[in-house]
């Protein structure tokens, strides 16, 4: 068995019967609150709340609505020291606990919001903007909570742009002070090449924080983004730090590129981990309150889509690893993509839940990919459910020094649940017209299948590869959601294509890559003229998957794709749903899935949706004031069940529904 599949370590045969013997823990929102950026640790975003129906989802009114606290900044002078500072980036989910809900803002200010009203309690704002340009642009997508068992404290944590994290207290909004250095720790600190005040070529921070931390056994992790603009092969590596959540001492240290004699040094070729990096976890992470793991879906090494300096599988980089919460040692570990070159890391929490496969009882693990597959595996052994078979892939590819594993997995099941290559059989063919200018678009590329090679572009010939999905999925942040009464699995997804282009960076300018990707719309694009697609649709649908048995339930565009199908040349055509309407995450209740769509509402705009969980069919739809920003999450406060999410607009803010 390779060394970059599975691997179970360090846990003994008696701890593993002992888990598997347990009774099966089911996952969901509990007692109305939603406690957890996915509504619990193991991310399902399920609640099994039922006030609201398919019978009065259309009745749903706007109960409240608070504006970001960004807009009380002074963005004039804000814009003035960085003109790319925008508050929109309100991508979070809150949280509901004890009728308060808890948020972070795209400048990563916190606020508590009272539950029934609307009404901001208290809002504490750390002066991230002070900090200078983060490296992906303002935005949060989420914090964490706990309480401590041993005292009255409740403590609200989140990262920044600047690469810390912070605690406050979730009565007051007020800074911890005994957590880590007056209520913060330094999440360079340790870390090599992330020295703070260190920049890219761009001007931009090395490190910084969007999503939400976990919080297990008193035990903080916190994901984070390490720049992906690169011009030089060394890099900060994404370490994961376990943090104790009363003092904010670090615990102990996952690392994401192994070194010296660690597990898996020996994948990065020619003792590439002394300085690679990226690899680190920028999505949501999952964790298992019984077995007390925190699963990591860890990302590519730099570069994202070049490693002729990295040569190898490049362990833990396109992985998803179990690590034990109190003692950071690495339970088992998957790689889904060995010498990663097209950015295919995943892009979403894992989901815990519980199934059962031909009469056997499986605590599973679900982890959606950017490629469109499903991997699922025993939680507690990292044993797949089903086969993953290591299958030969194409590997010529005209970059120099590049050598491309040639071999990657692929489950066997569940079946993708998005287009995975692009064929001549794939482009648009609504008419024979259409067909004609869809082949002649894609005339000087490269098409093939998932894992095709990129190429490099060419004046006169070649224009490099088509890549689908999308390097942003396939499924994106957004991620899954799983039923814990039926065992289904909810992916919202997308089928978009890329096409890499490279440069060679100027030394003059500090560059040592052979190869760096350029501006993602630089160069010849394969497109159609007048905003036609240039593949069949659907171009973006919701997926159910039953995974006791590892097949699709049913599939349903997200939209009937009104944009496209007004266009003069496809008016007159009577075409299927065409989607292409969003992506957005799903929420799932006692009787519905819901989610956001960007179109399709009674004046053409944003809307809200309910779909049947047992077969897709769209039983309700509201208008949304604005175009939604995170996934919707639910809570039950003084007998009555509310929808609360995030909506965009020149002021971002978070609105709650209810029934009138």
């Amino acid at each position: 068995m390779r060394i970059s599949m599975w691997l179970v370590t360090g846990v003994t045969s008696c701890a593993l019967l002992s888990a598997a013997g347990a009774a099966l823990a089911q996952y969901g929102a509990a007692d109305g609150e939603w406690r957890s950026y996915g509504g619990d640790q193991g991310g399902t975003k399920y609640s099994p709340l039922a006030q609201i129906d398919a019978t009065n989802f259309e009745d749903l009114e706007i109960a409240w609505r608070w504006e970001s606290a960004d807009n009380a900044l002074d963005l004039d002078s804000l814009r003035e020291r960085e003109p790319r500072t925008s508050i929109r980036g309100l991508q979070v989910t809150p949280l509901m606990i004890a009728g308060k809900l808890y948020l972070s803002t795209a400048m990563y200010q916190t606020a508590a919001i009272d539950a029934g009203s609307g009404e901001t309690i208290w809002v504490y704002d750390p002066e991230v903007y002070l900090g200078g340009n983060p490296t992906h642009g303002y935005g949060s997508r989420g914090i964490a909570y706990w309480a401590d068992d041993e005292s009255d404290d409740e403590r609200i944590f989140w990262g920044t742009s600047e690469g810390y994290l912070l605690a406050v207290d979730a009565k007051t909004g007020q800074p911890v002070l005994d957590f880590g250095e007056n209520g913060r720790v330094d999440l360079t600190e340790g870390i090599p090449r992330a020295t703070r005040g260190t920049t890219n070529y761009q001007g931009r921070g090395l490190l910084q924080v969007k999503s939400p931390p976990v919080v297990l056994r008193d035990v903080v992790v916190t994901p984070t983004i390490i720049s992906d603009f690169v011009i030089r092969k060394e890099a900060p590596p994404g370490w994961l730090k376990g943090v104790d959540a009363r003092t904010g001492d670090t615990r102990w240290t996952f690392r994401t590129v192994p070194q010296a004699d660690d597990f898996g040094a020996d994948t990065w070729l020619n003792e590439s981990w002394r300085y690679s990096g990226n690899a680190n976890v920028w999505p949501p992470m999952s964790a298992d309150e019984e077995t007390g793991y925190v699963f990591l879906p860890v990302g590519t090494s730099t570069s994202d889509y070049y490693g002729g300096h990295r040569l190898g599988d490049n362990l833990f980089a396109e992985s998803i690893v179990a690590v034990d919460m109190e003692t950071g040692q690495r339970m088992w570990h998957f790689q889904a993509v060995h010498h990663g070159v097209w950015d295919y890391d995943f892009p979403a929490a894992p989901t815990l839940v519980d199934i059962s496969v031909e009469g056997r009882s499986i605590k599973a693990i679900a982890q959606v990919s950017k490629q469109g597959f499903t991997y699922v595996f025993d939680r507690v052994t990292g044993d797949p459910v089903w086969p993953i078979e290591e299958r030969p892939v194409e590997t010529d590819t005209d970059l120099e020094g590049e050598v491309l594993s040639p071999t990657q997995p692929f489950p066997s099941k569940p079946p993708p649940f998005e287009y995975q290559g692009v064929s001549i059989d794939d482009l648009i063919d609504f008419t024979p017209e259409l067909r004609a200018m869809a082949v002649e678009a894609v005339e000087n590329f490269r098409l093939g299948p998932l894992f095709t090679p990129p190429m490099l572009s060419v004046e006169g010939g070649l224009q490099g590869t088509i890549q689908r999905p999308h390097i942003a999925g396939g499924a994106s942040w957004s991620g899954s959601a799983a039923d814990p009464e039926t065992g289904f699995l909810y992916v919202p997804s997308e089928n978009r294509f890329s096409v890499l282009k490279y440069y060679t960076p100027d030394p003059a300018e500090g560059g040592n890559l052979r190869y760096t990707q350029a501006d993602f719309d630089s160069g010849r694009q394969p497109q159609m003229p007048q905003g036609l697609p240039l593949l069949k649709p659907p171009y973006s649908r919701m997926t159910a998957i039953d995974l006791n048995e590892g097949d699709h339930a049913w599939m349903q565009p997200n939209g009937d794709g009104d944009r496209l199908r007004n266009h003069p040349r496809l008016r007159d055509l009577d075409l299927p749903p065409l989607g292409g309407e969003g992506h957005g995450g799903p929420l799932l209740t006692k009787t519905l899935l819901i989610s956001a769509l960007s179109a399709g509402g009674s004046d053409g705009g944003p809307r809200l949706i309910a779909r049947s969980k047992a077969s897709g069919e769209i039983v309700g739809s509201l208008d949304l004031p604005g175009g939604a920003i995170g996934t919707p999450m639910t809570y039950l406060h003084e007998g009555t069940q509310y929808v609360a999410l995030t909506i965009g607009g020149e002021v971002p803010g978070l609105i709650a529904l209810r029934l009138p």
